[in-house]
């Protein structure tokens, strides 16, 4: 121990071990103030601690305890604070976190998409029906067994068609590729397409479809010469037959395609406006369809140019099945200014190129189609007349680009032509007749009255889609206005009575719902694939049976019941029991209208992707004026 020394230096005072603790020991017991005044006298100030102990002991002593804080370097907390907020942290990974963790660690298992409606089911089914008609080399996932390889010696009495007529469709129950109604056919499921893609797409279905018109285009193209600007004939049909004929043919002989051992003639036309009419509507439809194989929709467009100028051409314009012994009884056209319309409509889309427009809106077709008469004959869309679904195509650009000058006077008349022959659909109007059932009466009493009735559907609901696009209500009849509700009513109704909701309890699509007809009209499903080939003459044999077809023609809408909502189920009664590749494709056309399990409305702009804007862009605005 040191103690001070006023003589100088250091005096070094020693103790021993028992004073030092006897001195520690009385130190401890000071008071603490006593402490602070010997402290004081030998190191001056005090420290923080000592400083607290006199000012407020037991305060001192708790902030010491409790108030400990931890430094993180941008902040200052409190140890217990620290300590809380890592707990609640750890918790809620325990709570929350892990769970999140485990689940995404699992399998996934997609949920379950919503049913499909009876469209869309009956959609799936009609679509098969193109498969089970093609004709040709076929692909090995056509998908339809009872079917094999037909008609490879098609147009092989023909010198000027490399590799043949091959390929394309069978019309109906017979093995005749007609190119009238086959056409009209493509027509309508591209339509179908460029309205509904988004629908088709939802339902898996769009490539499919795009296969089914390619198919019938790829054939359309080799029956001319679609390479080059000028054409003097068109093929227009392989096989057939004349009226009372003897000689083995598709009439005469009951045989499946694959079994064909008879010639099939092939017609050359040289003149037929509406034949040409009709093959330049499907091919500019499609080329929309195929807008991105830009390749291929050019050759589209380039084949429906050279139709359009032979169908234009002054010395060609009559119809193409006049006098033609193999065509007129059985697609005998009634004129071609409906076509004219029809064609130039679809080529003004295709192409942007205002002429098409220009003749679409000339006064002088729809006076010579009697388009614009007040007839109910001109309001039922088929293969033979176009005028009342031209008018609406055009209705379509009035709605959305209302182009004005010079066509707004024939786009008001298509549109209101369109609207009355939506009013003729309504049964309050008595237009039509109905049965009895609740079917509209289209064919006037007539057999194959479905074919008809899914064209109207089709119109009716792709017309409510419009208005309903653009923001309308509805339309009027007269002074009556009529909600889009009530348009759409009369579409579900006529779908509804065709699968199923009808007097008989029966669905007229074969396949679909638990009662469809059994003998269909049909060489290839009525005659079994069991390796036998049965003769032209041998074949009728089943014709004839009262056994149900050895092959579901799945797909297939039948003619339908007649006025009496009667049905016979006799596959020789064809009016009842045959179908058609045109009446088909309406149906087709109808059901993805109407299919709720895809979503609703159309596809509004797509249509009108090659036209140019209609009017002048407006001019940028001035730069801002600086003084």
């Amino acid at each position: 121990m040191y103690a001070a020394n006023h003589w100088g230096g250091s005096l070094e005072i020693t103790e021993d071990h028992e004073d030092q603790n006897r001195r520690n020991k009385n130190t401890e017991e000071t008071d603490r103030a006593s402490l602070y005044n010997l402290q004081s006298q030998h190191s001056g100030a005090l420290d923080e601690t000592q400083q607290s102990w006199l000012l407020n002991p037991e305060d001192a002593s708790r902030k010491k305890n409790k108030n400990r804080y931890v430094d993180l370097g941008c902040i200052v907390v409190k140890r217990k604070t620290l300590k809380w907020t890592v707990v609640v942290i750890l918790v809620a990974f325990v709570v929350i976190g892990l769970p999140i963790i485990i689940a995404k660690s699992l399998p996934k298992h997609k949920s379950r998409a919503p049913p499909p409606d009876q469209y869309t089911e009956a959609l799936h089914k009609a679509l098969l029906f193109f498969n089970a008609q093609k004709s040709g080399k076929l692909p090995k996932n056509n998908g339809i067994k009872w079917r094999g390889d037909s008609g490879l010696q098609d147009g092989s009495d023909v010198a000027d068609v490399k590799g043949g007529l091959v390929g394309g469709y069978y019309d109906a129950g017979d093995n005749t590729k007609f190119n009238f109604p086959m056409s009209f056919a493509m027509t309508m499921l591209s339509w179908s397409v460029i309205e509904y893609e988004h629908k088709y797409k939802s339902i898996k279905e769009y490539d499919h479809t795009r296969e089914l018109i390619k198919w019938g285009t790829d054939y359309l193209l080799r029956t001319f010469n679609s390479s080059a600007s000028t054409i003097d004939h068109i093929y227009g049909q392989v096989g057939g037959s004349q009226n009372g004929s003897t000689t083995p043919d598709d009439h005469t002989c009951w045989e499946r395609p694959e079994d064909m051992d008879y010639k099939r003639p092939t017609q050359r036309i040289t003149a037929g406006a509406d034949l040409a009419g009709e093959m330049t509507a499907a091919l500019a439809a499609a080329s929309i369809v195929f807008r991105d194989d830009s390749a291929y929709s050019k050759k589209l467009v380039q084949g429906a140019a050279t139709l359009w100028k032979f169908a234009r051409d002054s010395g060609k314009r009559t119809t193409y099945s006049k006098n033609n012994l193999f065509i007129e009884p059985y697609y005998n056209s009634t004129g071609y200014y409906d076509e004219y319309i029809w064609g130039s409509s679809w080529m003004y889309y295709a192409t942007g190129n205002s002429s098409y427009l220009w003749l679409a809106t000339n006064p002088g077709l729809p006076r010579h189609a009697k388009a614009l008469t007040d007839n109910p004959s001109q309001r039922v869309l088929s293969w033979d007349n176009k005028s009342p679904a031209a008018m609406l195509l055009l209705t379509r650009l009035r709605l959305f680009l209302n182009p004005g000058f010079p066509y707004e006077d024939l786009l008001r008349s298509y549109h209101n032509a369109t609207s009355l022959t939506m009013c003729s659909y309504l049964q309050t109007y008595k237009t039509f007749n109905w049965t009895q059932g609740g079917l509209i009466d289209l064919s006037r009493g007539q057999a194959q009255n479905l074919q008809y009735v899914v064209n109207a559907v089709f119109l009716a609901s792709l017309y409510a889609d419009y208005l309903e696009t653009a923001n309308l209500p509805g339309w009027y009849c007269n002074t009556a206005f009529i909600p889009l509700n009530t348009l759409r009513d009369f579409a579900t109704s006529q779908m509804d009575y065709i699968l199923g909701k009808n007097p008989m309890k029966m669905s007229y699509v074969v396949g679909h719902g638990d009662k469809f007809p059994r003998h269909v009209h049909h060489r290839g499903a009525s005659i079994p694939n069991n390796k036998v080939k049965y003769s032209c003459k041998g074949g009728f044999s089943w014709l004839s049976s009262g056994k149900p077809n050895p092959n579901n023609i799945t797909g297939a809408m039948v003619g339908g019941p007649d006025r009496f909502d009667k049905y016979r189920d006799v596959r020789s009664n064809y009016s009842y029991t045959e179908p058609t590749l045109a009446g088909n494709a309406g149906l087709v056309a109808a059901l993805v209208s109407l299919t709720a399990t895809a979503g609703d409305g159309i596809d509004k702009n797509s249509i009108f992707t090659s036209i140019p804007p209609m009017f002048a862009s407006a001019p940028p605005p001035p730069p801002p004026w600086k003084p």
